[in-house]
């Protein structure tokens, strides 16, 4: 089996369908196997998915939502592939993506992992395929660096491989044998930061990891305020929770001392005091799940 893909749903059925349908349209030389995995919807996506593609997808039901990372887990204890691709259910494949990547992969032992160039509904580039550099608390002092690259830093606008820091988690393809001198993903995180987690232990086992632009890929993410202010709260929780697990305690110590109190501002200021019990509740989800998972201050 040259490539898995594994999917993680919770309450996108419609989405869910597109995304598969793109993938058996656009995918061609190459066998790969689609794997589900379904965070307790609960919204008939098991029905409606079985009733289209019953006997081509492989679909693991979880009883709880456990999160990204911790679905995506489930799916790669039963992958076959020779390369895993990790890909969001607001996906559509634009051209034979999956192969692209995974030949990246192939020719290259020192590549680890690679992600394509993601594109909105628009089709102008999204936010970001892929970041240069690892989230920092020192981000201020990158500021000329970010200046020089400008959106090049987000986004491949070349017709050319790039060398990067992470990929976005939307259409992450990595090879199977570094998953399994890795470990996959963290745990204790519960959404986002968990790739760019999971891509600096690839990175500090000495694999490069690549922007591969001819891989082209929709992105189509909510754009709602609310949902972009909530996705926000678990941001911060889950960014903080990343620089636990990869920081010195001294590093983490300065976190603990700054990085509450700017979170915190920045979304007061962004919801204009909207959401202020939301940004306590995540705190304290953050603690529950550090304590849950063991992670020591």
């Amino acid at each position: 089996m040259d490539v898995s893909i594994i999917i993680v749903n919770y309450k996108t059925a419609d989405l869910l369908l597109a995304a598969i349908d793109s993938v058996f349209s656009c995918t061609t030389e190459i066998t790969f196997e689609i794997i589900v995995v379904d965070n307790d919807s609960q919204d008939g996506s098991k029905s409606i998915l079985y009733e289209k593609y019953a006997d081509k997808v492989v679909y693991i039901g979880l009883s709880q939502n456990v999160g990204f990372g911790r679905a995506n887990n489930e799916g790669v204890k039963v992958a076959k592939g020779r390369n895993i691709l990790f890909l969001n259910p607001d996906t559509v494949l634009l051209n034979n993506a999956i192969k692209i990547l995974s030949d990246a992969l192939d020719t290259n032992s020192k590549v680890g992992a690679c992600g394509g160039n993601l594109y909105n509904a628009a089709m102008n580039p999204t936010t970001s395929s892929f970041s240069l550099f690892f989230p920092s608390i020192f981000d201020f002092f990158r500021l000329p660096v970010k200046l020089y690259y400008g959106k090049e830093r987000l986004h491949n606008y070349t017709d050319r491989k790039r060398r990067v820091a992470f990929i976005i988690g939307a259409d992450l393809m990595v090879k199977a044998s570094v998953l399994k001198e890795t470990g996959a993903f963290d745990p204790g995180f519960f959404m986002y930061c968990e790739e760019t987690e999971l891509c600096y232990r690839i990175r500090s086992k000495r694999y490069d990891i690549l922007s591969i632009p001819t891989a082209r890929i929709q992105h189509l993410e909510s754009q709602s305020i609310s949902n972009i202010e909530r996705k926000a709260l678990w941001f911060y929780n889950s960014e903080r929770y990343y620089y636990k697990v990869t920081h010195s305690k001294l590093y983490c110590s300065i976190v603990d001392f700054f990085y509450p109190l700017m979170a915190r501002i920045e979304m007061y200021k962004s919801s204009k005091g909207k959401y202020k019990y939301e940004l306590w509740h995540c705190k304290y989800e953050y603690d529950r799940r550090r304590r849950k998972y063991g992670v020591e201050e």
